[in-house]
C-alpha cells in the first residue's frame, strides 16, 4: 500500500430540501487500501458512496481522482463540476457495485460484463472477452455465460456484478452494503469474493453492515452517523475498542462484533 490517494474528498455537504445529509465530510483513500463505512441507516453513508460516484452532485466540497479534480469550490462557495469529459474520465477510474445488483435483466451475462468496456471504453473485442471470461472463472461462474439475471441467484448476480465492474479495469471498487439483498448462505460467497480482491490489494470503499467481515478485510474502518464521521481508526481498533459512546451503541447491536 503506498500514500498516493486513489480518490480524495474534502469538506463534502450535501443536503436534499432541509434535511442536510453529509455535514463537512473528508474522506481519503489509499491505493490498495481498503476503507469499511459503517453506521445506522439514514446516516448518509450511502449518500456518500453516490456523492463520491459522481451519482449526486455535492452542494460544497472537492472531488479529485489522482490528478483529476472533479469538483471544487467555485468564489460563492458552492460545487463547481468539471467538464463533461473530465468526468466521463474520472468515471473510468471507479467500478461500483450496488445492492441491488443493477444488471441489465435482457443481456446474457457476458454482455452484461463486456457492455461498457466494449462500448464505452472502446477496447479490442478480443481482449475484452478474453478478461470476461477470466473474471467469470474467477468468481466461480464460468458456463453461465449465455444465462440471463433471472436464471440466476442472487448471490450470483452480485458476482457477475463485481465481474462487470473489475472488467473495466477501475483503480478504485465502491461497494454499497453488497450482501444486504442477500441470504446468509449467499451472503458468504460474495463476501469471500471481496476477501480475495482485498488479498491482491484491490482498492476498496465498501459500505456494510457485515461487522466481522468490516474487522477481518478491512485497513480502516468508519463510523458514520447523522451526517458525520464519529470516528474512525483501524479496522479492529474501532470495532473492537470503539472510543465514542454513540460507535458503542451502535456496535452493541451486533453479535460478534
Amino acid at each position: 500500500m503506498t500514500d498516493k490517494p486513489i480518490v480524495l474528498l474534502e469538506q463534502a455537504k450535501k443536503s436534499f430540501g432541509d434535511a442536510i445529509v453529509l455535514k463537512d465530510i473528508s474522506l481519503s483513500v489509499s491505493q490498495g487500501e481498503v476503507v469499511g463505512i459503517i453506521g445506522p441507516s439514514g446516516g448518509g453513508k450511502s449518500t456518500l458512496l453516490r456523492c463520491m460516484t459522481l451519482l449526486e452532485t455535492l452542494d460544497s466540497g472537492r472531488l479529485a481522482y489522482g490528478d483529476l479534480i472533479v469538483a471544487e469550490n467555485d468564489a460563492a462557495g458552492r460545487a463547481a463540476y468539471a467538464s463533461k469529459a473530465v468526468q466521463r474520465e474520472a468515471k473510468m477510474r471507479f467500478g461500483l457495485v450496488f445492492q441491488n445488483f443493477n444488471l441489465f435483466p435482457h443481456y446474457t451475462v457476458l454482455k452484461n460484463i463486456t457492455d461498457a468496456p466494449l462500448h464505452v471504453q472502446k477496447r479490442p473485442k478480443d481482449e475484452v472477452f478474453e478478461h470476461a471470461r477470466a473474471l467469470l472463472g474467477k468468481m466461480g461462474l464460468a458456463g453461465t455465460e449465455d444465462k440471463v439475471p433471472c436464471e440466476l441467484s442472487g448471490g450470483m448476480q452480485q458476482r457477475v456484478a463485481i465481474a462487470r465492474a473489475l472488467c473495466l479495469n477501475p483503480e478504485v471498487l465502491f461497494f454499497d452494503e453488497p450482501t444486504s439483498a442477500l441470504d446468509p448462505e449467499l451472503t458468504k460467497d460474495v463476501l469471500n469474493v471481496i476477501r480475495d480482491l482485498a488479498a491482491e490489494h484491490m482498492t476498496m470503499v465498501i459500505v456494510t453492515h457485515e461487522m466481522s467481515f468490516a474487522r477481518d478485510v478491512a485497513d480502516r474502518v468508519i463510523f458514520m452517523d447523522g451526517g458525520v464521521i464519529v470516528e474512525e481508526g483501524t479496522a479492529a481498533d474501532l470495532i473492537n475498542n470503539p472510543r465514542h459512546e454513540r460507535t458503542r451503541a451502535f456496535l452493541a447491536n451486533y453479535e460478534g462484533a
